[in-house]
């Protein structure tokens, strides 16, 4: 048993109206669906189409046509009646009616008048089924009446009198609109004072002279028969009182005038309406005017407001100058009583107007077209309201129902018939008219009792595609009488569709909500009653939707460059894609700018113009998506403009400009230069800068200066072209306001005072003239100021001054105008001299073998005769007791001490040497004499290594070494000791032998060693102070031939070429892992040590103090010279002496030259690279071995 889906009443998006051919199949349908097909056969009683108006005003010019259409099956026949009773139409040869229709034409252009045919007609359209009436046309031919004849008199009145002109237009079918005009067609101004009622009249407040004219016209237009009629001119003449009393006496009678009391202001009274209160009614559903017009001087002014509620907002509109209130659509509701109030500075008025809203009938609910099968029921509801309460009549088939045939199916209750057990014969059309005093209403509904088996008027195999995830309608119109049930089935022995997905609407449609994939497939629609069955299959397809994988981005570009916009799209492939670009919802420009490239669109050489929003809208025959960006162009800004210079002073002016197009970009702040014309011509300076938002700036001016400004906009692009320059402001000029700065007092001799300054510019010079005061006077001395003035320098020169005298100077500027302000003194000195004496009780401590620190006097001030420098040490190597001999060719190093420092120190001395030095003083000019020589010796030192180490002739058991002596002894040399050990054939070290050798020796033979053995050799020479460098080298003895000749080549045997290669490969690996730890931070072991026994005598200098001097060869000044090194290698016993690790590093001086020569330097003594001093015992066995060589890396 197959279960019936119940249909849901729900209502359906007016999106999907164009998917479905008939909504509208319902119990009490508005009328049968009118398919061709279903037409040839399917009985209908006549239904109204078209009718003329209820009041029908026709062109009494024109031929009279009245509308009547209606439809029905069979076609229905028509008649007229007019003014009640039959029109026959046939007897009228001017009345004809158009074939297949109801529609009159009456031929009163060729003869007749349209009075003749003025009355009230109604159609009726007549079938079997029944008979459908029209309204009752009211027809009447529109009048444009002419004004009756009458003399106007010409009125003359006061000044400041009321005045009403009236327009009394003749009655018109329709009613004319009025308008004041004059002569010339020209409508008269109106205004508070002066304004045209709803009636037609003219309504003056109160009159102006200028009010005086001959021609004022009242017009009345027609728009019916497009005609305008016109009243006869009224002439009007306001004089004043002066005017008024001249009148009277030369001519005029006082019964002629209003009044002859002289103008006065008064209170407002009402022109119209007249009295306290007055009566309003309108329609419902009409405009509602309410109108107050009063006069009075001065013109009153008008307020309106509702005693009992406020005035609707939406609906109340103010006409007239606020003289007349309009509400619209008026309601019931609006009844109440309104008040308008006239107001002016002598007091007010006020009138009430009371309103009440009538109503013609409205429905509340229309009777509708019936559509039963035989033995059904139903009702017709006719329900209307209205003000008075309408009454209800029916009529059947154009008759009184009172008077119609009974029908025993029928029954009549109030504004309803209620119809029950219906049969064919009940077939009819009735008429429900709800009528008042003020109004009808007259709706047709039929009753059609069929008896019809299902059709569904659907086309069989129709093609549904829907995208994937939207509602899928499926629709199944259909007729049938009774009304059919519908059900529907998927695929071809599917059951009834009754899931919850699936919404079956009264029309037949089958709604799939949210289609999926899996609803693809064939739908059978089945429609039953009780006289049969009828089905149809529809196909359904679902397809992927169209998205937008990639939205075109906002873009932000300068002008003139190129922007490129993506849209890339992804669709179903059964369906085919169009791309579109769109700019601001409409088309692209046709510009060969903008080039479009499947998904791509991109524009070139930007302009202003290509601002705005750009849209990719891709489309198939299903679907629709869109993406939009903004494309905002943007640029520097246009260069301000209108530049104007105002309130112009003598140290200050505004200027104003007008901005120009911040190109999309806000402008951030305006840039404010000036050129001076007088000084620096063409030169543009920074004067200031604003805020974007502001278009003016107080600028300060400096006197004689010829300005002209300019402006820059400047926004996140960058800055505008300058604007055009402004008119050019010359200031007065003035005294100058600064005096030079940078005022300075040197001697560059003895006996003179230099004193410079530096000048100001011609724009500090602020006129004409510029010349300087220049005075001096010596600080310590009671003489007056002397002064000179000069012309625009920057130095002058005081002779004949004592030498290194303080000074008290200054310097102040002066012009044609007058000296500028007391300047401030600054002090100087007049030139300096050498100085006259040496440093006195120099001492020498000597610290170790390659330092010594120096001590000496001050030397009085006054002797200094300039500004003191510092100390200068010269010193040098020399031969004992030969200090006077050659001392051309004896280098000598200095080293300088800043300031007044009376000790420092000489760093990298070389030991065992005998040195002397002596000290000067250094001023400003240069320096003193020396002080007597001293001389020093520096104790001995460790050697260098030997020079050289060879071993020759070596035999089976021997080696001889032979050497030179070190190159730097540094002492004497005392002994020297040779270390050596084997290194057997897999590299390890034998044990080590040590030899004491003479001091004098150069050579010396080593016997009883074993053969065909390598020794590794440690040589190093030995002073008092201890063990200098040593020197390694390797030898090996020779072989025994006949020895050899009995071995086997072990070179050649497998096993020892596979003992290499493992060796080969262990030692590889060993090395991968140490050059791994040596990445991750690790450091020698040697490198370590000597950072842990730096020399103290190579410690850094520090730069503050001065007890380490300036070095500079005294016989090589014009060489360049490299910087003194900041480190060397430990002494060979690796041992610091703790009176060298006392040493303080701040008693070193500066050097000049920053280096020492190879005889005794810094740098000689401790650039050679040392070997590490072999160790005894088994301790030396170590060290060449593979391992030790790993640890040397780690």
């Amino acid at each position: 048993m197959q279960l019936k889906i119940m249909p849901k009443k729900k209502r359906l998006p007016a999106g999907r109206v164009a998917l479905i051919l008939f909504l509208c199949q319902m119990i009490s349908a508005l009328e049968v669906p009118l398919d061709p097909k279903l037409l040839e056969d399917l009985v209908q009683p006549p239904t109204i189409t078209q009718q003329s108006p209820k009041d029908y005003i026709i062109d009494p010019r024109e031929n009279i046509v009245i509308q009547c259409e209606a439809k029905g099956k069979p076609p229905p026949s028509f008649s007229w009646t007019r003014n009640g009773t039959h029109f026959d139409i046939d007897k009228d040869p001017l009345v004809t009616m158009k074939p297949g229709s109801g529609t009159l034409t009456i031929n009163i252009m060729s003869e007749g008048k349209a009075e003749t045919y003025e009355g009230v007609y109604q159609c009726t359209a007549r079938n079997e089924r029944g008979a459908a009436i029209s309204n009752n046309i009211v027809v009447r031919p529109s009048r444009s009446p002419l004004w009756t004849k009458e003399k106007l008199e010409p009125i003359t009145l006061r000044n400041g009198q009321s005045l009403v002109l009236p327009c009394r237009p003749p009655l018109g079918l329709p009613p004319p609109i009025i308008f004041w005009m004059d002569n010339s067609f020209q409508r008269l101004p109106q205004s508070e004072r002066v304004s045209q009622g709803l009636n037609g009249d003219l309504y003056f407040s109160n009159v102006l002279p200028e009010d005086t004219r001959e021609d004022y016209i009242c017009y009345a237009r027609f728009n019916h028969t497009q005609t305008i009629q016109q009243k006869q001119p009224i002439s009007v003449k306001v004089i004043s009182v002066d005017e008024l009393n001249d009148t009277i006496a030369a001519n005029l009678s006082d019964t002629e005038f209003y009044s002859a009391k002289p103008n006065r202001e008064r209170p407002p009274t009402f022109l119209t309406p007249e009295g306290n209160t007055s009566n309003k009614e309108e329609l419902r559903g009409n405009v509602l005017s309410l109108e107050c017009i009063a006069e009075g001087l001065p013109t009153p002014v008008i307020y309106w407001i509702k005693e009992d509620g406020t005035l609707p907002t939406n609906r109340t509109f103010y006409r007239n100058f606020k003289k007349t209130l309009q509400i619209i659509q008026v309601s019931e509701a609006d009844s109440g009583n309104y008040q308008c109030i006239a107001k002016n500075a002598l007091g007010a008025i006020h009138h009430t107007i009371s309103v009440t809203v009538k109503a013609a009938p409205y429905w509340i609910l229309a009777p509708q077209n019936l559509v039963l099968s035989p033995g059904e029921d139903g009702s017709l509801i006719c329900r209307a309201n209205g003000n008075p309460k309408p009454r209800i009549s029916w009529l059947l088939n154009g008759v009184p129902i009172e008077i119609a045939p009974d029908d025993p199916s029928r029954k009549i209750d109030g504004d309803t018939i209620i119809f029950s057990n219906v049969q064919e014969r009940s077939s009819a059309v009735y008429q429900c008219n709800a009528s008042n005093e003020y109004g009808y209403l007259l709706a047709n509904a039929f009753v059609n009792v069929l008896a019809e088996p299902p059709r569904i008027l659907t086309s069989a195999n129709t093609l549904y595609q829907v995208i994937a995830n939207r509602p899928a309608l499926l629709d199944c119109a259909f007729f049938g009488s009774p009304l059919p049930t519908i059900e529907w089935f998927k695929g071809a022995k599917g059951s009834a569709l009754r899931d919850d997905i699936y919404v079956l609407h009264e029309n037949g449609t089958l709604e799939i909500p949210v289609a999926q994939k899996d609803s693809t497939g064939t739908y059978t629609c089945v429609a039953r009653n009780k006289l049969g069955m009828a089905k149809n299959e529809v196909h359904l397809e679902i397809k992927d939707p169209t998205r937008i994988i990639k939205q075109p981005e906002y873009a932000v570009v300068q002008r003139g460059s190129t922007v490129s916009f993506e849209c890339k799209v992804k669709h179903d492939h059964t369906l085919t894609l169009t791309i579109t670009w769109l700019k601001d919802n409409g088309e692209l420009p046709s510009d060969g700018r903008f080039t479009v490239d499947k998904d791509h669109l991109e524009v070139a050489d930007v302009r202003d113009s290509d601002g705005g929003a750009y849209t990719c809208v891709a489309n198939t025959t299903l679907d629709m998506v869109s993406a939009s960006a903004v494309l905002s162009v943007v640029d520097v800004p246009n260069p301000p403009f209108d530049l104007e210079l105002t309130d112009q002073l003598d140290k200050s002016v505004q200027l104003s400009w007008t901005p120009g197009d911040d190109n999309n970009s806000p402008i951030t702040k305006f840039i404010i230069e000036y050129e001076d014309a007088m000084h620096e011509a063409g030169l543009w300076h920074h004067q200031t800068e604003v805020s974007g938002t502001q278009t003016t700036a107080q600028l300060k001016l400096s006197p004689y200066v010829n300005y002209s400004f300019r402006v820059m906009a400047v926004n996140s692009l960058g800055r505008s072209l300058p604007s055009e320059p402004s008119e050019q402001y010359l200031t007065k000029a003035a005294e100058p306001d600064t005096n030079p700065t940078a005022v300075e007092g040197l001697g560059s001799e003895p006996d003179n005072l230099v004193i410079t300054w530096k000048p100001l510019n011609g724009f500090e010079s602020n006129g004409p003239g510029l010349q300087y005061k220049v005075s001096w006077r010596q600080k310590d001395g009671d003489d007056e100021w002397a002064s000179v003035v000069v012309a625009n320098v920057s130095k002058y020169i005081v002779s004949g001054t004592p030498t290194f005298v303080p000074y008290l100077i200054k310097v102040q500027a002066l012009n044609d105008v007058g000296f500028a302000p007391e300047p401030a003194v600054v002090m100087g000195h007049s030139g300096e001299d050498l100085p006259m004496v040496a440093p006195g009780n120099v001492r020498v401590n000597v610290v170790n073998s390659t330092l010594a620190e120096v001590h000496w006097d001050p030397v009085p001030l006054k002797s200094i005769r300039g500004h003191l420098q510092g100390y200068r040490i010269y010193y040098w190597k020399a031969q004992e007791g030969s200090l006077k001999r050659n001392r051309r060719h004896i280098e000598k190093k200095i080293l300088t001490f800043q300031g007044s420092k009376t000790h420092g120190m000489l760093p990298g001395l070389e030991p065992f040497s005998h040195y002397a030095l002596n000290v000067r003083v250094v001023n400003g000019k240069g320096e003193g004499p020396a002080s007597p020589d001293r001389v020093f010796n520096t104790p001995e030192g460790v050697p260098s290594a030997p020079s050289s180490l060879k071993i020759v002739n070596p035999t089976l058991d021997s080696l001889t070494l032979e050497w030179d002596p070190p190159s730097r002894p540094n002492g004497i040399l005392t002994e020297y000791t040779l270390k050596y050990q084997p290194i057997n054939s897999t590299h390890e070290l034998g044990p080590l032998v040590d030899l004491k050798i003479p001091a004098n020796k150069t050579r010396w033979t080593l016997k009883n060693l074993n053969f065909s053995t390598r020794y590794k050799f440690y040589f190093y020479a030995q002073t008092a102070a201890g063990s200098g460098s040593q020197i390694t080298e390797e030898a090996v003895t020779t072989v025994d031939e006949a020895m050899a000749s009995r071995q086997v080549d072990i070179a050649t045997q497998g096993w020892f070429i596979g003992l290499m290669c493992a060796v080969a490969l262990l030692i590889l690996i060993l090395l991968i892992v140490c050059f791994i730890r040596r990445n991750k931070g690790g450091k020698y072991p040697v490198k370590e040590k000597e950072d842990a026994h730096a020399d103290p005598e190579i410690q850094p200098m520090k730069e503050d103090d001065g007890t380490f001097g300036e070095y500079r060869s005294l016989e090589s000044d014009a060489e360049d010279h490299k910087p003194l090194k900041k480190g060397s290698r430990t002494p060979s016993d690796r041992t610091v002496k703790k009176e060298d690790s006392d040493d303080s590093l701040v008693d070193y001086g500066e050097g000049v030259n920053g280096q020492f020569n190879e005889d005794g330097s810094f740098i000689g003594q401790y650039s050679g690279k040392k070997e590490k001093e072999p160790a005894e015992g088994n301790e030396s066995s170590e060290a060449p071995s593979p391992v030790n060589a790993m640890n040397s890396f780690v």
